[in-house]
């Protein structure tokens, strides 16, 4: 299965590298591309640059389309043309994967709304005004609504990649995988301890 990672300037490093180190990892499974809106070199504030293709070369869609977050997604929520493109690949794709604020993206393209989905909490309450049809829950590590996946900040990426890994081959796969790499999943994907309830007074 091809994994397709959209990139744009200041993507979070770790919102892609999680995930990618971890589709990467089984090769015979998951083939990774990265895609831009126009190809080329993207760059990010962490200094990290990565060639990208065309977003064009997806206008079949892609059998896994990543979307990750980071400050960039505060520009590319008005970019008409990136959010035109996310949507018309995200329905052609099997399924549709968000990191962080990379919910945001998705949300603006309207296919969240009606589905539940999570973010970056400290993020969050900009987050949910790019979509306020969609069912926001804020104490979510993850989530899943048909085949769209969402994650919350950051190293939750990961968290939610190898929920998906458990989906679709099974929890000791899953779990291997996250062994291999020296990772403690959190594979309670309701419960986020980064999560904090509002102050009643």
């Amino acid at each position: 299965m091809t994994v397709a990672v959209v990139l744009f300037d200041d993507f979070e490093t770790l919102d892609v590298f999680g995930p990618v180190e971890i589709f990467g990892r089984l090769k015979l499974d998951y083939q990774i591309l990265f895609c831009s809106q126009n190809g080329g070199l993207v760059k990010n504030n962490h200094g990290v640059s990565i060639q990208t293709e065309s977003l064009e070369h997806l206008q079949n869609g892609t059998d896994i389309f990543l979307i990750p977050g980071g400050y960039g997604t505060r520009i590319e929520v008005d970019n008409v043309f990136l959010i035109d493109q996310i949507r018309a690949i995200s329905l052609l794709s099997k399924y549709v994967l968000t990191v962080c604020t990379g919910s945001a993206l998705l949300a603006k393209t309207g296919l969240l709304d009606g589905k539940k989905a999570t973010s970056n909490k400290i993020a969050f309450n900009w987050v949910i005004t790019q979509g306020e049809k969609v069912q926001w829950i804020p104490k979510a590590r993850w989530t899943k609504d048909a085949n769209y996946y969402t994650s919350a900040g950051v190293s939750a990426g990961m968290d939610m990649t190898l929920g998906f890994l458990n989906d679709l081959h099974g929890i000791d796969f899953a779990r291997k995988v996250a062994q291999e790499i020296e990772y403690s999943w959190v594979e309670n994907m309701e419960e986020d301890h980064f999560y904090k309830p509002p102050i009643i007074e």
